[in-house]
């Protein structure tokens, strides 16, 4: 009968909205994280702690925290997040993510595969963050930040929670179900978490979401010592993507919002780069408390399956991409070999009127396959095994990265005496990933040829040359089938480290170290056609023994107030798609391959007292001998090509501002500012091949000093009211304001063989070399929440049962202006005497808007 009750109150949203607060209501201070669920779903947050430091005396003055309230990164990972806001304009390598003692990077490229435990938010709300270069109890960390995600069972709250979300951004509805029991007298922990978000069309047209989320999760406590825990999750995903968009195909759609990616098939909307994600995840940990001062735990982790996206590929046939370059109105009118401004009017007027020229022709792409007849000769290397057939033009690939992964950590904390706090550990990690295509859908043909169409091209009388796999030549392709590259990346590494946190009555201090050793290769599986002998097989093990170190000083003015002055130098081994050439066809690499070197320092000063938390702080950070490599198709060499970049410096400095203040006990003013600068500060050297013979066509200077690292704004405000009333809800309102954030550039528009012909400060120049800066921009945010304790004959085994509302409503005045992000089109026509035209326009910036009014909004049974 109870639960049939419950179900009737989950199911009346209104009737709930509607009732009074109860008069023994309980304050349920869960509220805080439901409405960070909507706007930061899978985006790392600051842990929240109600407690204040010290009591203002000048006896055992306590030490500043680590993962407590910060008024200024509160409002970084919260207010700004709209706009790809990156605290210190840090890459994503440089913010760390551990859950359950592992750590859980990608050791490919650094990044934090948040996806993985997608929707899984109710399980994930124990964290700690150290921000900066602070030391923390877990790792030696990285500069950015680092977060431990604790998930397991014994840590989740004992309670059954039952919820439903309404969204109108990537996903429209999400439900969840949540039940942990706490510790038992026998020492057993049991946590389940399952969840679904979906959507048939996102907030982008043509985009649509499903995505599934599992967790389990069994402790079992062994004494007064000993703690097992075994977790497990998941969160299979496909959703179809946005795509980057000139500018003029939105002018003509009449929205920032427009989508190449999709096309209409049978009256349905087709996306053709659908993205899909499963990598469950084991973590077994072993905690163990030698004695009251010492504990060591140890973790041992292994994730495992594919992420991949699909795309068109076709075969000597018309580019089906609807925004493609030649296709677009100011092409026609300006470019092309015969122009005609007239004719680009009429394709103008053409595409604005009829969505079906602005979006992939799916019908054109079955019509072309099925009419297309053909044969191949000697099909997969079997002379006189001749096919013939519906030769598909067009087809679906899908680009697989199965990765698998293991991870063993070891962590020992202890306390010497009263002043000393030592901690030290080590790990291991492995990590294999295997690249490969396979045909998705072949669009009505009948089959595909594993065949290289620009060898084709390059190398017309080489029957060779055109084998994406030399071993099995001319093979015919299926749905399902392997084609094109397939090759795998072996990556390894292990570290050491050790950290002493010295605490006094006035002064703290600590000193960090980390020794670290990483290796990689590339090992090809086929043996392709223009590289027959540097594609199949191992390649070269590229190794690095890279250190750090840290130290810091706090000084603790009184139990409120703290200066503090943290610096760090460090070498990081560089990430194998910065160091090969080209790896889906060759184990050719960069020259000098070498570790980046990383310095930085932060001084700050910060408050923490009842009604007032005050942090300002300024930090440095030089970035040295970086590398990148880029591919794309070079108008000037009319071929495509690789472009290994090295010799990349940055500089990155600035302040930041944040403060909480309490000015009734029901009204709290919150404020933050990011003021910072992200430079180049080196000349780079770029390096150009052919893609198809890995010939060397020139070294060039690329004059990228003082561009600024792009799609971050640098500088960033907010200011925020927030009541919260003794009735147990609150509303808040907060406005935020973002500057100077620029395009990222294309490098050969910085080289000389760009600029020769034009004159320095002329309007030509300032076209080809200036940087683009995006407007100065602004969103307005409101939030509220309720939460509401039922009346007690709602009780479940004499707990209280709350039913919690909340809702997000991210940019109310709706501005649709504002650019987050983009990038020049790294294919550029240059100059080739003084006499030609600037070509700049012929290949337009690809950009991406912030949303305009978007909303989360979710309600909440908990008990």
């Amino acid at each position: 009968m109870l639960k049939n009750k419950l179900l009737l109150l989950f199911c009346c949203i209104s009737l709930a909205a509607g009732a009074q607060v109860d008069s023994t209501a309980k304050k349920d201070t869960s509220i805080i994280d439901e409405v960070k669920d909507g706007v930061l779903d899978n985006i790392p947050t600051v842990s929240l702690d109600d407690n204040d430091l010290g009591d203002g005396g000048n006896q055992n003055i306590s030490s500043l925290l680590t993962a407590g309230r910060d008024p200024f990164y509160s409002a970084a990972s919260f207010n700004f997040s709209s706009v790809r806001f990156r605290i210190r304009g840090y890459d994503n390598d440089l913010f760390s993510t551990y859950m359950n003692g592992i750590p859980m990077d990608n050791l490919d490229n650094g990044f934090t595969p948040f996806g993985l435990w997608g929707g899984l938010n109710d399980v994930m709300r124990n964290r700690d963050v150290s921000w900066g270069l602070r030391y923390n109890t877990f790792t030696y960390g990285d500069i950015g930040s680092n977060t431990n995600i604790d998930s397991r069972a014994s840590k989740q709250r004992a309670q059954t929670s039952i919820s439903y979300a309404a969204s109108n951004r990537n996903y429209n509805n999400r439900i969840m179900l949540t039940h942990s029991t706490g510790v038992s007298k026998k020492g057993w922990a049991f946590s389940f978490s399952g969840s679904r978000r979906w959507a048939d069309e996102g907030y982008v047209p043509g985009t649509y979401y499903n995505g599934w989320g599992y967790f389990a999760a069994v402790d079992k406590r062994i004494g007064q010592k000993h703690l097992l825990s075994l977790t497990a999750f998941g969160a299979p995903t496909e959703n179809g993507r946005q795509g980057a968009a000139v500018q003029e195909m939105m002018d003509l759609a009449g929205t920032h919002y427009y989508n190449p990616n999709w096309g209409y098939q049978n009256g349905q909307k087709r996306n053709a780069s659908v993205g899909k994600t499963h990598q469950p995840v084991i973590i077994l940990t072993h905690d163990y408390r030698l004695n009251n001062k010492t504990t060591l735990t140890t973790a041992a982790g292994f994730s495992f399956g594919n992420r991949s996206v699909t795309a068109l590929d076709w075969y000597n046939a018309a580019d089906p991409r609807p925004d493609y370059y030649r296709y677009l109105p100011s092409y026609t009118a300006t470019w092309a070999s015969s122009t005609d401004p007239s004719q680009g009017q009429q394709l103008y007027d053409l595409m604005k009127n009829d969505e079906n020229y602005r979006q992939i022709n799916w019908q054109r792409l079955y019509d072309v396959n099925r009419a297309s007849v053909a044969t191949v000769y000697n099909a997969n290397g079997i002379a006189g095994n001749n096919v013939t057939g519906q030769r598909s033009r067009y087809i679906i690939e899908e680009r697989i990265i199965n990765t698998s992964r293991y991870n063993l950590n070891s962590v020992l904390n202890t306390k010497f005496g009263d002043h000393v706090d030592f901690t030290a550990g080590a790990s291991y990690q492995q990590q294999n990933n295997h690249y490969f295509k396979k045909v998705d859908d072949l669009l009505g043909g009948q089959f595909y040829v594993n065949v290289n169409q620009f060898a084709e091209r390059d190398f017309p009388v080489d029957n060779s040359a055109n084998q994406f796999d030399l071993d099995n030549p001319n093979r015919i392709l299926y749905q399902g089938d392997k084609f094109g590259y397939d090759y795998n990346l072996n990556i390894s590494r292990a570290a050491a480290w050790a950290q002493g946190v010295f605490r006094f009555n006035k002064v703290d201090f600590f000193l960090a170290g980390n020794l670290s050793y990483t290796s990689f290769y590339r090992e090809g599986n086929v043996r392709n056609g223009l590289f027959p002998d540097n594609s199949k097989g191992k390649g070269t093990t590229n190794t690095f023994t890279d250190y750090a170190a840290k130290g810091g000083v706090t000084y603790k003015i009184d139990g409120r107030n703290y200066i503090f002055v943290n610096g760090s130098y460090q070498t990081r081994a560089p990430y194998f798609e910065n160091v090969y050439v080209s790896p889906r066809t060759r184990n050719s690499q960069q020259d000098n391959v070498t570790s980046e070197t990383i310095q930085t320092a932060e001084a700050g000063y910060i408050m923490n007292a009842p009604k007032f938390k005050i942090r300002l702080g300024g930090y440095y950070t030089r970035f040295q001998d970086g590398m990148d490599v880029m591919s794309f198709y070079h108008d000037a060499y009319q071929n495509f090509v690789n472009y290994a970049i090295s010799g990349i410096d940055k500089l990155h400095f600035g302040g930041e501002f944040g403060i909480e203040a309490k000015l009734t006990p029901t009204i709290t003013l919150n404020a933050a500012a990011a003021v910072g600068r992200y430079y180049y500060d080196s000349k780079q050297l770029g390096v150009v091949t052919v893609d198809n013979s890995a010939s060397v066509l020139g070294r060039q200077l690329i004059y990228a000093e003082d561009f600024r690292v792009p799609s971050t704004p640098m500088e960033a405000y907010s200011f925020g009211l927030n009541y919260r009333s003794p009735k147990f809800w609150f509303v808040s309102l907060t406005g935020n304001y973002f500057d100077q954030s620029y395009l990222s550039m294309n490098p050969l528009r910085r080289t000389w063989d760009a600029l020769q012909f034009a004159a320095a400060g002329s309007e030509t120049y300032k076209t080809i070399f200036d940087q683009t800066k995006f407007d100065a921009n602004y969103t307005v945010d409101f939030f509220g929440g309720y939460s509401w304790k039922l009346p007690k004959s709602w009780e479940v085994n004499k707990k209280s049962t709350f039913l919690v509302f909340n809702v997000g409503v991210n940019n109310i005045l709706n501005n649709k202006d504002i650019l987050t992000g983009g990038f020049e089109q790294l294919r550029y026509d240059a100059q080739l005497s003084s006499s030609d035209p600037v070509q700049v326009g012929k290949f337009p910036p690809k950009l991406f808007y912030a949303y305009g009014l978007n909303y989360f909004a979710s309600m909440t049974l908990r008990f």
